[in-house]
């Protein structure tokens, strides 16, 4: 069985696994205004922030 002599860097070990990317991001629809977005994100519809079909945020408008 292979030995290695000298024990490997975890730099050198996380860089050989960061390019493992197993499936595209899922994306869900926002039950109130039916867009898609991220999991556990929140987007903007219409000048409003919404998470989990509900309005978080309203953007300013200057008058």
């Amino acid at each position: 069985m292979a030995h290695p002599k000298r024990k490997q860097s975890t730099t050198r070990r996380d860089k050989r696994r960061t390019h493992y990317k197993t499936t595209a991001p899922t994306v869900a629809t926002c039950p109130t205004t039916g867009q898609p977005h991220l999991f556990h994100r929140a987007h903007w519809f219409e000048g409003k922030l919404y998470y989990k079909g509900k309005v978080v945020l309203e953007k300013e408008t200057e008058v």
